[in-house]
């Protein structure tokens, strides 16, 4: 009985921690395929047609910010599913994504709650 309570102690702790590390924010930024933000350094997508072509091939899409920090999409979901088919249609483009943003050893991942185009400028 001791034990069953300790481990759920233990469980609701580390629950917490998981909770700590997350945080709901905006992310503007470009979809691209994660090759060329690594490969070609980029900071905005070559064309939405080599985005495309690249994330067709297997490529991940993620969301390069304007500060050049990449947010690697994630599901909630378990076993997790790659998030290439919501993010087809805004590959190549400027979006709007709100969620909430896991740190771990300098990476960062976004999940997705919301994504929208961003607004041309004129």
């Amino acid at each position: 009985m001791k034990f069953r309570i300790l481990a759920t102690i233990l469980v609701a702790v580390a629950l917490c921690a998981v909770r700590a590390q997350e945080k709901a924010t905006t992310v503007t930024g470009y979809v691209l395929d994660s090759a060329c933000a690594f490969i070609k350094n980029l900071e905005r997508p070559v064309s939405r047609d080599c985005a495309l072509a690249c994330a067709k091939a297997g490529s991940p899409l993620v969301v390069l910010a304007a500060d050049g920090t990449i947010y690697w999409p994630i599901s909630s979901a378990m076993p997790a599913t790659g998030q290439n088919p919501r993010l087809m249609r805004f590959a190549g483009q400027k979006v709007i994504a709100n969620g909430k943003v896991f740190e771990r050893s300098g990476s960062r991942a976004l999940l997705i709650e919301k994504v929208e185009a961003a607004p041309t400028s004129k």
